[in-house]
C-alpha cells in the first residue's frame, strides 16, 4: 500500500497575483504601432523616388537599363501617358508603346516592382 504525506495548506497555499493592469501595456504597444507607422513613411518616401532623367537608366548605345525599364514602368504606374514617358525617358514613341505593352502584360499596377539603385 502506496502512502502518501500530507502537507500543510499553509506552505503549499501561493500569493494571490495582483490583478493586472492592461493600460501601461497597451499604452506602449500604441506607441510602438505609431513609431513603426512613421518609420514605413519614410521609407516609403525614398523606395518612390525615381528620376527619369538619370544617366544610370540607359546602356551607353542608348538602349534601357533594367533600372531605366523600371523607371518606366512606375511613370505608367503613376498613370503617366506614353507620351510623357517618351518625353521624359528621352525614348521614341514606339519604345514607350512597347515599354507599356510590356507593362500590362506584368501585370500593370499589379505587378512586383524591382528595386531601384
Amino acid at each position: 500500500m502506496l502512502v502518501f504525506p500530507i502537507k500543510d495548506s499553509a506552505m503549499t497555499s501561493k500569493p494571490h497575483p495582483q490583478p493586472f493592469d492592461p493600460k501601461p501595456v497597451l499604452d506602449l504597444i500604441a506607441s510602438i504601432e505609431a513609431d513603426l507607422r512613421r518609420l514605413k513613411g519614410m521609407v516609403e518616401q525614398q523606395a518612390e523616388k525615381f528620376d527619369p532623367a538619370n544617366p544610370h537608366n540607359k546602356t551607353s548605345d542608348g538602349k534601357l537599363t533594367q533600372e531605366g525599364v523600371e523607371c518606366c514602368y512606375r511613370m505608367f504606374d503613376e498613370g503617366k501617358s506614353r507620351y510623357t514617358v517618351a518625353q521624359q525617358m528621352k525614348i521614341s514613341f514606339t519604345a514607350a508603346t512597347h515599354r507599356f505593352n510590356t507593362w500590362r502584360k506584368a501585370g500593370g499596377t499589379k505587378r512586383q516592382r524591382a528595386l531601384l539603385g
